[in-house]
């Protein structure tokens, strides 16, 4: 039997490439590979949404379909939503019971779960295998304004921005600041607009712009048309597979809610095992 991994995100709005880049690829790889469970953690989304929940519900929906438009195949990926599976709430009581103060106080982000697997198993028995991350070399994605690319900085460019909004927000974008003028030679290493190039145009390419800028003999403009060509070469699959899931918001729903009830069933027989290892098990299934 493959391995399972487990990997969510909190519905905060769409998704942009630097979720791209750095977790949808590697995830749509992992299914051909291992049993996955992709889940959209709206619970989650309330330490920070608390007050402002009213996008949630329609965030959850659009994440799902930047999923599917992304590669992630519901026939080889479990794709869930966090508050259709109750059991995740039941498994963070009991942990919630066996995780000391000190813990909390010296972790700020309170991520400490693989001391709480450990924990559980060494005052029970070893019901869950630790967590181990399995992570890709990820590029360096930075936004439009040369931070990194974020939705709190509104800097984004988003899978589903057309091919016209791309190219508005690559033109807007920042470069060298020491590049006053053309004939200005640039450094390449510092201009938001060559730190994309590196992830979305071919390497050959790459080499001519970083000799060109250093020279001046290509000028910004000229730089930013050919990363937005770049990019519209990339993103126009799942531009075009977006559109298609787009019609169909009812599938994209009843991906999810399919997906949820198979993991509530994977969630039950793992809360059987946890209520019999703290023995709070009455026989109910």
């Amino acid at each position: 039997m493959p391995q399972r991994i487990f990997s969510g995100m909190r519905p905060t709005g769409k998704l942009h490439i630097g979720h791209w880049l750095g977790t949808l690829n590697n995830w749509v790889r992992l299914q051909n590979e291992y049993e996955c469970l992709y889940g959209i953690v709206d619970w989650h989304a309330l330490t920070t949404e608390y007050a402002n929940v009213a996008g949630i519900a329609g965030n959850v929906i659009e994440v799902a379909t930047d999923w599917l438009a992304a590669g992630l195949d519901p026939k080889r990926s479990l794709l869930m939503i966090q508050s259709l599976v109750p059991e995740h709430a039941e498994l963070h009581l009991i942990f919630s019971m066996i995780v000391p103060t000190p813990w909390l106080e010296r972790v700020p982000t309170y991520k400490e779960q693989r001391e709480v697997a450990r924990r559980f198993n060494g005052f029970y028995r070893p019901l869950f295998p630790e967590p181990q991350a399995m992570l890709s070399e990820t590029p360096k994605v930075v936004g439009t304004d040369g931070r990194k690319m974020s939705k709190s900085y509104g800097n984004t460019i988003a899978l589903s921005d057309s091919p016209s909004e791309v190219h508005k927000k690559v033109m807007s974008m920042m470069t060298d600041p020491q590049r006053t003028h053309r004939n200005i030679p640039g450094n390449p290493d510092v201009c938001p607009v060559y730190l994309n190039h590196q992830s979305f145009t071919n390497a050959d390419e790459v080499a001519q712009i970083n000799q060109a800028c250093r020279t001046a003999a290509m000028g910004c403009v000229d730089c930013k048309k050919t990363l937005s060509a770049s990019l519209e070469r990339a993103m126009s699959p799942i531009y075009a597979k977006r559109k298609e899931w787009e019609r169909r918001p009812d599938e994209v729903r009843d991906v999810l809610i399919d997906g949820s009830k198979r993991a509530g069933e994977i969630a039950k027989c793992t809360m059987t095992e946890v209520r019999k290892a703290v023995n709070i098990y009455y026989g109910r299934e």
